[in-house]
């Protein structure tokens, strides 16, 4: 059998609200990884207490790569995502170091690894005509007719997500191959690191809905209102920037336009941060390889460093 000499890298995945971050602290504390993140929402400047981003003290003990490097006006893909990391998998690595990535995007992750796939070209024309038969018919409709072509993108891609569901469905209608298969034709085999992939999440799906109860009330209780009012009072950011499409800032800024009251936000809050776990665990269970912890086993902790540590980081 051939030896793996690939240097190790470790993926520590999971929904929100799983306690991610505080595990991603122990490991860097007792096993010496090097963090980097992997969230589309913690990459902009800005948007601490909706995204829970690692606090400063926090950040302090241990240090994140690819935490506040955007403005929320500009915006950052997955191919953009995937270069940062390598160029910081890279670095960690020749200083004898572990990367541990670590985060919830998994488009991210799974773009990383499997790299960014050649597409189409943009259709300029059938992109306008999806976006005006989402406008006049809606964009559950198009979210409906990308379920019954390519079930598996539809499941990563939110109805509200616009710009990601039109290029989805113009893929497809130009190619004629499913924007999924796209994804699928890249290789993990030429990965250059050996990869340990972990996920974290509770047994139990209603403890998990709790959970992000809990901490979307104290997000509000924190001060997220204030900080999505002085985002919106910049006057350069709109709703339909990727920033402000994170889960909690669109309802929040919804909010403050008089949508609906505290309540209201709370109710929406809680019911969108729900279903980004749902899409998050769906993703997970497709992820090959994977080894799973349940994080609310009082062992849980230990549980993940013994597998990093046997895994020979």
């Amino acid at each position: 059998m051939t030896r793996d000499d690939r240097p190790t890298a470790i993926l520590l995945l999971g929904p929100t609200a799983a306690g991610k971050t505080d595990t991603a602290i122990a490991l860097h504390e007792q096993c010496g990884c090097e963090l980097i993140s992997v969230d589309s929402a913690m990459v902009y400047r800005g948007m601490n207490i909706g995204t829970a981003k690692p606090s400063a003290e926090e950040l302090a003990r241990a240090p994140h790569r690819l935490i506040d490097i955007r403005d929320p006006a500009e915006r950052y893909s997955a191919a953009d995502f995937r270069e940062d990391a390598l160029s910081a998998m890279q670095a960690i690595s020749a200083g004898g170091k572990t990367p541990l990535l670590v985060g919830g995007t998994m488009m991210y992750a799974k773009r990383l690894v499997e790299g960014v796939a050649e597409m189409p070209a943009a259709d300029p024309e059938l992109r306008e005509a999806l976006r005006q038969h989402g406008e006049s018919h809606g964009y559950a409709a198009l979210h409906a007719e990308l379920a019954a072509v390519d079930p598996e993108a539809a499941a990563a891609i939110h109805p509200h997500n616009r710009q990601r569901l039109i290029r989805a469905l113009e893929v497809q209608r130009v190619s004629g191959v499913a924007l999924s298969e796209h994804w699928r034709r890249q290789q993990r085999a030429n990965f250059p690191w050996r990869l340990l992939s972990i996920a974290l999440a509770p047994a139990d799906r209603g403890e998990l809905h709790q959970r992000i109860a809990v901490r979307f009330e104290a997000m509000l209780d924190g001060g997220f209102i204030e900080e999505v009012a002085t985002l919106k009072q910049r006057g350069d950011l709109h709703l339909d920037l990727p920033s402000m499409r994170s889960v909690g800032y669109r309802q929040t800024w919804e909010h403050l336009d008089g949508a609906y009251d505290r309540d209201g936000l709370r109710a929406r809050g809680v019911a969108a941060t729900r279903q980004l776990a749902k899409r998050q665990l769906t993703w997970l269970r497709r992820w090959p390889g994977l080894v799973w912890v349940d994080s609310s086993a009082p062992d849980a902790l230990a549980q993940v460093v013994k597998i990093v540590r046997a895994h020979g980081s």
